[in-house]
Order: C-alpha cells, then sequence, then structure tokens
C-alpha cells in the first residue's frame, strides 16, 4: 500500500474512480512479490507496479472494468494461459491479480492508513474467492490479536484466519489461504518496518543512511560523539541517538527486524555495541575492517565471553565484496549483503 499512498490521497482529492490491483499469489519466476500493487483511476491514472510492465496494460483495462461494474475481478496471467503471447509473463512466471473498486476498500482505507502512520505491523485479510455476498469483505487483525473490518466470520473460522493471518505477518509473506465453506483469504502483511541501527557516524554511514531508506530501511544513527552525530551530517535519518553502544542498543527491541553494522574501527565503541548484538535476536550484525582487524577483534570477543556460535552470526570484513574502495561502493556493498540476508538468501559468514 507504500506504494501507491501518495497518489491515492491526490486522487481522492480529486474525486477520481479507482481500482487498486494486488498480486495475491505467484508461480515460478513472477517478476513482483505478493503483495504488489497498482492502483489506476478511470481516466488514465497509474501508480505502482503488479508485474514491472509485462501485463500492466492488460490490468490496467480490466481495472477500468471493474470501476465501472463496481465488482471485483480475480485474474490469472502467465505462460500457461491462453493470453500468454500477448499478455503473458516473458520471465516464464505466473501470477494472480486481485482487482477490487477502491470503494469496496473505503470502509477499511482509513483504519489501514492510520496503521502504516503509526508503523504498527498488521495483516489485512480480503476474501478473493466465495459467495459473492463475501467478496472483497475486509478484515485487519493486529499482533495482539484485536481485530476490526467488515468480514464477519463464525467464531471458530474467525479464530482460524486470526491464526493464518499472524503466521503470514510473523513470516512477512503475505499469501492465499483457502476456508472452509468454499472460502479463499488473500492475507496482505505489513510486518514491521525493517530498521537498520549503525553504530558510528562516520562518513560510510551517509551514503548507507541513502540506500537504507531507498530500500524501506529506518535507519538510527548511534555514535556518543555530539561533533560527529549531527542532523546537519545525517539530514535524512530517521533517527540520531548520541548515547555510548552498549547503552543504546540495549535499549532497543534488537529482534527479526533489526539489522546493525559497526563502524568505528575503534574498539571502544565497536567491541561493547557487537557484544550486545550478537546476543541478541538482531537478524544481521556486521562490523566493517579488514580480515586482520577482524581476526583481532574476534580473539576480543572471545575473551569477553561470546560463544563461538554467537560469533558465528558476525558478517565481518562486512558487505559483499564488489571491489569497492569509496564510501559510496563500500555503502553498496554493505547494503546489498543485508538486502540477501533480509530476503533469505545465503550470506557468507567469516570468522577466524
Amino acid at each position: 500500500m507504500n506504494e501507491i499512498l501518495d497518489s491515492l490521497e491526490t486522487w481522492l482529492q480529486r474525486n477520481e474512480r479507482i481500482a487498486v490491483a494486488t498480486v495475491v499469489d505467484t508461480w515460478g519466476s513472477a517478476p513482483r512479490p505478493i503483495g504488489s500493487k497498482m492502483a489506476t483511476t478511470l481516466s488514465g491514472g497509474i501508480s505502482g507496479s503488479v508485474s514491472a510492465g509485462c501485463v500492466e496494460n492488460a490490468v490496467l483495462e480490466e481495472s477500468k472494468a471493474v470501476i465501472k461494474s463496481g465488482k471485483p475481478r480475480l485474474l490469472s496471467f502467465g505462460v500457461a494461459d491462453d493470453q500468454a503471447f500477448e499478455v503473458g509473463l516473458a520471465c516464464g512466471g505466473t501470477i494472480k491479480v486481485f482487482v477490487e473498486p477502491f470503494e469496496a476498500l473505503q470502509g477499511t482505507y482509513g483504519v489501514i492508513k492510520q496503521h502504516i502512520a503509526a508503523r504498527e505491523p498488521m495483516a489485512v485479510l480480503s476474501v478473493v474467492e466465495g459467495p459473492d455476498e463475501w467478496i472483497n469483505r475486509k478484515l485487519i487483525v493486529l499482533t495482539d490479536e484485536r481485530s476490526e473490518g467488515d468480514l464477519i466470520l463464525p467464531e471458530a473460522l474467525r479464530d482460524r484466519a486470526v491464526a493464518l493471518a499472524l503466521e503470514r505477518l510473523a513470516q512477512g509473506v503475505g499469501g492465499i489461504e483457502a476456508l472452509d465453506e468454499g472460502i479463499t483469504l488473500f492475507v496482505d502483511v505489513y510486518p514491521p518496518v525493517p530498521r537498520l541501527i549503525i553504530v558510528g557516524a562516520v562518513h560510510i554511514a551517509d551514503p548507507l543512511v541513502t540506500m537504507a531508506n531507498l530500500a524501506g530501511f529506518d535507519t538510527i544513527v548511534v555514535d556518543p560523539r555530539g561533533a560527529f552525530n549531527t542532523r546537519e551530517r545525517f539530514p535524512h535519518a530517521t533517527a540520531l541517538i548520541k548515547e555510548w553502544p552498549q547503552k543504546a542498543l540495549a535499549s532497543m527491541s534488537l529482534d527479526h527486524w533489526a539489522y546493525v553494522v559497526v563502524l568505528t574501527h575503534d574498539p571502544k565503541l565497536d567491541d561493547p555495541a557487537l557484544q550486545v548484538a550478537l546476543t541478541s535476536n538482531a537478524r544481521y550484525v556486521g562490523a566493517l575492517g579488514s580480515r586482520r582487524t577482524n581476526a583481532l577483534r574476534i580473539e576480543r570477543l572471545r575473551r569477553a565471553g561470546l560463544t563461538e556460535d554467537q560469533l558465528a552470526r558476525l558478517h565481518a570484513p562486512v558487505g559483499l565484496d564488489l571491489g569497492g574502495r569509496s564510501p559510496a561502493e563500500i555503502a553498496l556493498s554493505i547494503m546489498a549483503e543485508i538486502v540477501r540476508v533480509k530476503n533469505g538468501l545465503p550470506s557468507r559468514v567469516a570468522v577466524s
């Protein structure tokens, strides 16, 4: 929803008639992930993407028909379709796209927007297949199991739907779920915003903040040195914390959505930060430095009491080896490794 939110607000102010298309299922090499959205207007406005261009025109035409009829449609595109030659996916994948008129969203849109603005994780359930009177009914489920919306289910089905929503939300991946009574739900997840916690307000941190922001991360720069950790130097960081790293990190929830990078080269700052991060649930912990620097660092951390399993979590020297030397190139290599980890791909871990 974030990718189309600004356009929706503009179009609503103009009283445009709108449809929203969402990727609800994929097979093979689909070009856009589940949950990707494209909003269109009857007058031809387009925002977002469901296929990076492969089937956009076909979805646009279907969206116009949905706006006019007021009835949602579940579409399928791919190499196995009769339409494959004209609108199939060149990459060989298949996608299902649910297209709904904005009127069907009006009852929940304000609530969804409010939770997005407050950065509150949630799952939004929509009926995409089932009895006509159930189609497109929605239920918003929060992490504390509170729920609201116009999807009224029998208690047993509601409990199962909420459980499925929470499971999907924990995984961070939406998708199709079949309920009893011939009902198929799409679970659209809005997981916590990933946080990149950068220890060290050094020159590499500036481009790293910019790249992380573009990749959808909140960025938090931690450095007790007030002369370095300033808003002038990091105008786009989500937050600046002028505390010693061990104190700052200990006060944070270093969970599955936290990524920590230490950059100072100063053991007084780096080592205490790593002791906290490596013993936490942070999804990624990386440290800047040469192999020799890292070998010395590992020995210090061993003496501080960290276990071999904890040390094995450290990505150091940090980043993928892209051969770069400039601050921007080093920042790019760090962000590339973080994105690999975030997307569940293997990344080398060096411990010596």
